[in-house]
């Protein structure tokens, strides 16, 4: 006779997911990454991170960006781990990555505006 156990990756957002449900035993146990930190690295993770007992992306996430508890003010994002502004970064120009060529310059999120 076998023991199932399912898993679920925890993500923001998603409360229910955090719990592992055994079917024989109807037990509820609270997985976090604080605990169990693998449980960021499975598909359909928020990121391989794990910062306040969740799973994130340093590089993307605009409350966690680069470190733990960063929060990108008003108006910038994350990308890289840095908090940017998207409508004048020439390397992140509207969004993460856009780099704008040598000729043109980022105005308003757009290479070469006007």
């Amino acid at each position: 006779m076998g023991l199932a156990i399912s898993v679920l990756a925890i993500s923001p957002g998603n409360e229910e997911a955090k719990k592992v449900k055994n079917r024989f035993l109807s037990e509820r146990v609270v997985v976090t990454c604080d605990k169990y930190p693998n449980v960021c690295h499975i598909k359909g993770s928020a990121g391989s991170d794990c910062c306040v007992k969740k799973c994130v992306n340093l590089s993307t996430d605009g409350s966690n960006c680069g470190r733990c508890g960063k929060k990108c003010s008003y108006g910038k994002i994350c990308c890289e781990g840095k908090c940017v502004n998207p409508k004048s970064n020439e390397k992140h120009c509207g969004k993460c990555g856009n780099r704008c060529n040598a000729e043109s310059s980022c105005i308003y999120g757009m290479c070469s505006y006007a």
